[in-house]
C-alpha cells in the first residue's frame, strides 16, 4: 500500500515546526492503518479457500430453457440446456441420453429430478449439480418432413397398441408411402392414425392424417399384411382310424398364420381320429370326430323289437345285420317271418321299427 506525504513549506520562519508536525501527522496514519491492511492480508487466503470449495462442491452449473425445439429424435442434455463446469465433467454431462421422440409430433417434459436422475447414471451426483432456471423443459422435435420410415413405425406402433387379434405376431408393410414435405415454420404438428378395414384377407389399412397448426397437410394409406402367432395339432406317432387322441400320440406346435387363432381353440384331446393319421401329419378339424359309445348292438346278435303305442305293445324276437350303436338305423331280420326291417337302436339295445 503507498501513501502519499505531501510536505509543505510556507513560511521560512518557522520552517522546522511545520516540516515536524507533518512527519509525525504521517507516522501516526502508517500505524493506525497497518493493522487494518495487515488483517485484510489475512483474511483473503479464507475467502479463497472458502471460493474454492463451493466450486468444488457444484462441478457442474445447468441452465433449463422453459421450451426448446430439437433436430433429431434422441435427446441429450447438451440439446436441451447450457451446462457450465468442469470440462471433463461437461463434457459427460453433454452426451447423457434423455429419452426419444420417435413420432413426428411428439413432445417431452423433462423435469429436474429426471434431469438428475440420467446424470447419477452417468456416474455425477445430484450434490455436485446446481440447476437454474426453468423447474421442467418442455421438448418439441423441428420437423421439415415426415420420411416414409416414419409413416411406416407410426403405423406398426399404432396397429401394436390396437391389434386386430390378441395373437398379432407381426405387421408387413406392403407398400412404402411417399415422404411428406411440411410448412416452413410448424408450431403445432399433429398425425392421428386409425384402422381402415381392407378387402384383402389377412390385410388391414392404417389411415395417418397430419395437421399442421390446425390445417390438414397430407394423408398417407399403408396396407399391412398380418401375421398371427396360432398354435396347431400334429401327430407324434401314426394313429390308426378310431383311436382317441392323448397328449401321448399328439403334440401342439405354434406357427405363425395369416389368420388369427380362433377363440375357442383348445387341444383337440378326447377326439378320435376318423382316418389313420401319418406321424407329423396335421390333425385339421375334419380329421377328427367326437369319441363314439360303444355299439349296442351287433351283428348276427338276437335282437328284440319292440314297438309301443299309446295302450299298446308289441314285442318279437329278430337277428341284427349289422353293428349300430344307439341312435343309428340298422337292419333287422324278423325271427317268426324272416322279414328284414329297418329298426332304430335305443339306448337299452332293443331296436324300433320304422315305418
Amino acid at each position: 500500500m503507498m501513501y502519499d506525504l505531501r510536505f509543505t513549506i510556507c513560511d521560512s520562519s518557522r520552517p522546522v515546526r511545520r516540516v515536524r508536525r507533518t512527519v509525525i501527522g504521517a507516522l501516526v496514519v502508517l500505524l493506525f492503518l497497518s493493522p487494518l491492511a495487515a488483517a485484510g492480508s489475512e483474511e483473503e487466503p479464507g475467502a479463497a479457500n472458502h471460493t474454492s470449495e463451493v466450486i468444488n462442491h457444484t462441478s457442474l452449473q445447468i441452465h433449463l430453457p422453459r421450451e426448446v425445439t430439437v433436430e433429431g429424435s434422441l435427446l441429450t442434455l447438451g440439446q436441451i440446456s447450457v451446462v457450465r463446469g468442469d470440462p471433463d465433467v461437461v463434457a459427460t454431462a453433454l452426451r447423457t441420453g434423455l429419452g426419444q421422440l420417435s413420432t413426428p409430433g411428439q413432445t417431452a417434459l423433462l423435469d429436474r429430478p429426471t434431469i438428475l436422475s440420467r446424470l447419477a447414471t452417468q456416474g455425477i451426483p445430484a450434490r455436485q449439480v446446481r440447476l437454474t432456471g426453468a423447474e421442467a423443459v418442455r421438448v418439441s422435435r423441428f420437423q421439415r418432413a415426415i420420411t416414409a420410415d416414419e409413416f411406416l413405425e407410426m403405423g406398426q406402433a399404432f396397429l401394436r397398441q390396437h391389434p386386430p387379434a390378441p395373437s398379432l405376431h407381426e405387421t408387413i408393410p406392403t407398400v412404402h408411402p411417399k415422404d411428406l414435405i411440411l410448412p416452413v415454420s410448424v408450431r403445432d404438428l399433429q398425425v392421428t392414425p386409425r384402422l381402415v378395414k381392407s378387402g384383402a384377407r389377412g390385410h388391414v389399412m392404417v389411415l395417418i392424417t397430419v395437421t399442421a397448426d390446425g390445417n390438414p397437410c397430407g394423408v398417407r394409406e399403408i396396407p399391412f399384411r398380418l401375421k398371427y402367432q396360432c398354435r396347431r395339432t400334429v401327430a407324434a406317432e401314426e394313429i390308426p382310424a378310431g383311436t382317441a387322441l392323448t397328449p401321448e400320440n399328439v403334440k401342439i406346435e405354434t406357427m405363425l398364420s395369416d389368420q388369427p387363432e380362433p377363440a375357442n381353440w383348445k387341444p383337440p384331446y378326447g377326439l378320435v381320429a376318423v382316418r389313420t393319421l401319418a406321424a407329423g401329419a396335421e390333425i385339421r378339424p375334419e380329421m377328427v370326430g367326437s369319441a363314439q359309445p360303444p355299439a349296442a348292438v351287433k351283428r348276427n346278435e338276437t335282437v328284440v323289437i319292440r314297438l309301443q303305442r299309446p295302450g299298446l305293445l308289441v314285442t318279437a324276437a329278430g337277428v341284427a345285420l349289422q353293428e349300430a350303436r344307439p341312435g343309428e338305423l340298422v337292419k333287422v331280420r324278423n325271427a317268426d317271418s324272416s322279414r328284414v326291417i329297418l329298426c332304430k337302436v335305443n339306448a337299452d339295445g332293443t331296436v324300433e321299427p320304422m315305418f
